[in-house]
């Protein structure tokens, strides 16, 4: 069957590359404590450390999006895996925290190039639908993986290795991810008529980093600081300014016509809420489980494991069914069971027993493993190939906010509670209202059955949005 590991080849490079950005979102915060105990770092510089990486990643998902576009995904694709490898091999070598915090923003900007690309290089390999919505569910499963591995991975490292090759193991996948890109991955065409409007990208980054820098601060602040009520304030305002410079630029970064369709925006809104749901889970029940209940980095990422096995036999069921059922039913089914997940949990009571646990978060990451598939597809679906680094972005930038969100409520929520049970219940009831919210707007924006099982889905739109 060569042939057909050959066709499977453009996945795995693409998923290597997106492993290796989600998973430097959480395998750090195991590290961080030994690597402020050994550089000296004060609680500021670990904050950056941690922090630095999801502010610039958040902040130029878009920009990432607009120069695949332009100038070809495959190209910025694999300048993205360059940057971040060489940076993760900067960060390994870091002699001081200052040092630290400057190579993790550049690993950040190379992720924010690499996440946009990577779906519309799927898109680009995998044209026909039932072989792409596979291909899309394979990759959605890796999110999930890493997500929650990252814990399990880091503890491991730094209790054996050292904290070092929490990042030192980033330089074999990125020059496996870079070497299949290259050899299988076809070129993608470039538009040199997509001017980049610079102010606008210069809106949306100050948006979407004020917003997620505000929301990071509110899970140590509360909400009611002045400082996360300004920065806030001013994502509103630096969004207000994206808005009205899309509307009157000739060449946007994302037009606003793209927005009225409602399986592009609806899509992307669902995928906030359950990247909300998900992140928020993981994020409590990793605080539950290391200083609720006394476990280790290692035991927390083994007590998270039932989650993460959940997503890849969810994403690889989700993409063999869509064929047959379409993209609605698995996206409703898959937010319903997870809201199911996250009630549970919340419904176990104030000191559950972890055996209790283990149903409510496999339902949870089964659940949103399972509609991740069908959303992406949505989203992906409905833009013209000429903007398919957008509509890359798009989703992956409301989805970065959505877990930003759910890690900042939840922090809140357990530390406003009288007492830690009530907070983690009450942080799983709110994921649960997410997640039925997200399955009320996918039985409205996602589309239905196609006519035809061989169909490529639903027409895209264009700018203008027709």
């Amino acid at each position: 069957m060569p042939s057909e590991r050959r066709s499977w080849a453009p996945l795995l490079a693409v998923c290597a590359g997106y492993f290796m950005v989600i998973l430097d979102v959480t395998v750090i915060n195991v590290a961080v404590p030994v690597i402020g105990r050994e550089l000296s770092a004060s609680l500021t510089g670990i904050q950056w450390i941690t922090d630095g990486y999801t502010l610039v990643f958040a902040g130029f998902l878009l920009t990432g999006g607009a120069l695949g576009d332009r100038l070809g995904n495959r190209r910025v694709f694999c300048t993205g895996v360059a940057v971040f490898t060489v940076s993760s091999a900067a960060c390994a070598l870091a002699p001081s925290a200052p040092f630290l915090v400057v190579a993790r923003l550049v690993e950040g900007l190379g992720a924010a190039l690499i996440v946009p690309g990577s779906l519309a290089l799927l898109q680009q390999a995998y044209p026909e639908k039932a072989v792409r919505a596979r291909a899309f569910g394979l990759w959605g499963s890796m999110a999930g993986i890493a997500a929650s591995a990252g814990p399990l991975l880091g503890g491991l490292l730094v209790s054996t290795a050292g904290w070092r090759w929490v990042f030192l193991i980033n330089l074999p996948v990125g020059a496996a991810c870079l070497a299949l890109t290259l050899r299988h991955v076809g070129r993608s065409p470039r538009r040199a008529d997509r001017a980049l409007d610079w102010p606008a990208q210069v809106a949306v980054v100050a948006a979407v980093a004020l917003l997620t820098a505000a929301l990071n601060e509110a899970g140590r602040r509360g909400w009611s600081d002045p400082a996360v009520l300004a920065g806030l304030g001013l994502a509103v305002l630096a969004a207000a300014a994206f808005a009205l410079r899309e509307r009157l630029a000739r060449s946007p970064v994302l037009p606003l016509g793209l927005l009225r369709s409602r399986a592009m925006s609806g899509g992307a809104v669902i995928g906030l809420l359950f990247n909300f749901g998900f992140y928020g889970m993981v994020f409590t029940a990793s605080l539950e489980f290391q200083h609720g209940r006394g476990y280790s980095a290692l035991g927390t990422g083994l007590a998270l494991f039932p989650a993460v096995a959940m997503t890849m036999f969810a994403s690889v069921l989700s993409g063999r069914l869509s064929r047959r059922t379409g993209d609605r039913p698995l996206v409703v089914s898959g937010m319903l069971l997870a809201a199911l997940g996250l009630g549970g949990w919340a419904a176990a009571g104030a000191d559950p027993a972890y055996a209790l646990l283990v149903l409510p978060m496999m339902a949870a990451g089964f659940g949103t493993s399972f509609a991740l598939t069908g959303s992406t597809a949505t989203v992906m679906g409905a833009a013209a190939e000429a903007y398919s680094g957008a509509a890359s972005a798009l989703f992956n930038t409301t989805r970065q906010v959505g877990s930003a969100t759910g890690v900042a409520l939840g922090g809140s929520l357990l530390a406003s509670a009288g007492d830690y049970g009530t907070g983690i219940r009450t942080s799983m009831f709110v994921g649960a209202l997410a997640y039925l919210a997200a399955a009320a707007l996918a039985w409205r924006c996602v589309p239905a059955k196609s006519a035809s099982p061989s169909s490529t889905g639903p027409e895209p739109l264009s700018p203008d949005g027709r």
